[in-house]
């Protein structure tokens, strides 16, 4: 991890998870994603990974048009009803900032939840636990958090802040 500030929490064993915001602000970034079975997607996102429905936008029939789904602040889904079959980018994934004591809970949810698939939680070797899910549309998204200092790599915690000094980066 980097020495850089972050509205991610510090990691740490007892790092907590920031609030769901639902206030609408303009998202500086944001993933959209078109499903074949919308009630499938949802679910998977809502009751598997722990996103909330922030609104729904109806169609001209009444049914979802759009849905917007949030986990933090900035980590914003828009969800389109697909009109044909889906087919996600090659090597194309979604990251999502998560705190290291949320990854195994996270992960055993979305497999209780079923539906998509679930890999790992690991530890990478860039100091962070990783854990690797499929939507039911075969979207790659990954949680990714800190491993905390007691847990990290210490070289390569040494070499990041080496880096730093060296493009001139102070914290």
């Amino acid at each position: 991890m980097s020495d850089i500030l972050s509205p991610v929490p510090v990691p740490a064993l007892d790092a907590q998870a920031p609030g769901i915001s639902r206030a609408i602000y303009g998202m500086p970034m944001f993933v959209s994603l078109s499903a074949v079975d919308l009630d499938a997607t949802l679910g998977w996102y809502v009751d598997g990974l722990g996103f909330v429905n922030l609104f729904t936008v109806p169609g001209p029939d009444g049914r979802p048009a759009l849905v917007h789904l949030r986990r933090w602040q900035f980590q914003d889904l828009l969800v389109r009803p697909a009109a044909g079959p889906v087919t996600p980018g090659s090597g194309c994934a979604v990251s999502f900032a998560a705190v290291y004591g949320e990854i195994d809970a996270l992960a055993e949810r979305a497999r209780a939840h079923g539906g998509g698939r679930v890999e790992g939680p690991i530890d990478t070797p860039w100091n962070s636990r990783d854990l690797t899910t499929v939507d039911p549309n075969g979207y790659t998204v990954i949680f990714t958090a800190g491993r905390p200092p007691e847990l990290a790599d210490q070289e390569f915690t040494d070499r990041m802040r080496q880096w730093n000094a060296e493009q001139s980066i102070e914290r």
